[in-house]
């Protein structure tokens, strides 16, 4: 009877022991597949590496993967705790129930969450990969169950008015973007990424947030030239211009008629061997193309592609002129200042010193937070004078100091009712 007793004792055990290995591995499994890397995941398995593709169809699963190993992890902790409960009460009695609540709760605490969850924390690739083979007969048999769960779950979050978010592609979308937006900004605090790649990523993502408005050369910016002059003025304009492409008007600035290019002009004149005069420019003129400013980066980078152009005339909702945007301006919004032998520095911004630039007005808030690693905020205003206006509410004078978003804004010069030049300082907490 004793050599019986001292069987089932160990069986009890042996058994006990199993029942926390197989806890541990569903632990550890649950953390590995849903920590790894994606990316490593999906490079190994383009390389040929059939457990990553294993790995990365298990996930694929996300919802019954999850269900599987919750499942199965609570069936061998119940079980487990079951046997110790009746083990130890057939060695002390009614108390056994208080022994075997403390001893399970560590020996699950420890050795089948913690122990294996860090583990596979530390090697999430590694352990993926081993687990990935054994998860997919599992999660095979348990399938029927797990239909059944998800049945009852759904259910139920449907009766508290929870709808089944994976139908709502936004939402992912969304939360893909956020994600990415996370791992940018952990990457570039542990130094991985450099603050010019922080921001191009960063740009990227917010192509669709940023309006043509906001980057566009304003119209008091944008050279332009007169149909109805001389057409030796014309070409020694166009010929003198750092621009390739230059907007054409007639009678009205905003009047535009077409678009020269350099380039049409210089092959036009070829045939005429220097009489000029029988030259009209509105012939070598490309048409016109007209956008609203509220179109978003992402969709004029698209439409530039297209329709194979390079260049586009911002109108509001009035069909007034703007300005003008380029692919190139899209382009540095996102790589930085894509300079050339005929581009100028950023005018109109001169630093002072490490906190303090003087800028003119029209410098836009994008191009002096790019150019000093600012954050000023660009929601509001395009420009630096329209966001001193847009937060003091009233047409400063010279000589008016304000702050705000951390910095002291102070106006140096005015025109009429234009800020044309202001000193920006950042202030040191």
């Amino acid at each position: 009877m004793e050599v019986n007793l001292d069987t089932e004792l160990l069986i009890s055990i042996g058994a006990i022991i199993l029942l926390l290995a197989c806890s541990g591995f569903f632990s550890g499994s649950e953390t590995a597949l849903t920590g790894a890397s994606r990316a490593r995941l999906h490079q190994m398995e383009q390389s040929g590496d059939e457990k990553a593709t294993i790995v990365n169809r298990l996930r694929d699963r996300h919802t019954q993967l999850i269900s599987a190993i919750l499942l199965g992890n609570n069936l061998v902790n119940i079980l487990a705790s079951a046997l110790a409960t009746s083990l130890m009460i057939s060695l002390f009695g009614e108390i056994g129930v208080a022994y075997a609540t403390l001893v399970m709760t560590a020996l699950v605490l420890i050795f089948a969450e913690v122990l294996p969850k860090t583990y596979a924390l530390r090697r999430p690739i590694r352990v993926a990969r081993f687990v990935a083979p054994l998860m997919r007969p599992i999660i095979f048999v348990l399938a029927p169950f797990v239909m059944g769960v998800n049945a009852i779950v759904d259910v139920t979050l449907r009766l508290f008015g929870v709808s089944d978010k994976s139908s709502d592609p936004d939402t992912l979308s969304d939360a893909a973007q956020d994600e990415l937006r996370g791992a940018i900004d952990l990457h570039s605090e542990d130094a991985g990424i450099i603050m010019h790649e922080r921001h191009m990523l960063g740009t990227i993502l917010d192509m669709d947030e940023v309006d043509l408005s906001e980057i566009m050369i304003h119209r008091k910016n944008v050279e332009t030239v007169d149909a109805s002059k001389p057409i030796e003025e014309i070409l020694e304009k166009v010929l003198s211009s750092p621009y390739t492409r230059l907007p054409l008007w007639r009678d009205d600035p905003e009047n535009i008629i077409g678009v020269i290019h350099a380039k049409d002009v210089l092959r036009s004149l070829i045939p005429l061997q220097g009489n000029y005069s029988g030259l009209n420019i509105e012939d070598v003129a490309a048409e016109p193309y007209f956008v609203p400013e509220t179109t978003t980066l992402r969709n004029q980078l698209n439409s530039f592609l297209e329709r194979h152009a390079h260049f586009a005339l911002v109108v509001d909702e009035y069909g007034a002129l703007m300005g003008l945007v380029t692919l190139e301006d899209i382009l540095e919004e996102i790589v930085g200042d894509i300079a050339d032998e005929h581009d100028e520095e950023l005018s109109g911004v001169h630093i002072v010193d490490e906190f303090t630039v003087r800028t003119e007005g029209t410098v836009t808030i994008r191009d002096l937070n790019r150019k000093c690693n600012w954050s000023l905020p660009d929601e509001e205003a395009a420009t630096i004078a329209g966001l001193v206006i847009n937060e003091a509410k009233v047409i400063p004078e010279i000589g008016q100091v304000f702050t705000f978003f951390g910095f002291r804004f102070e106006i140096t010069k005015k025109e009429r009712n234009q800020i044309t030049e202001l000193r920006v300082t950042e202030l040191n907490e």
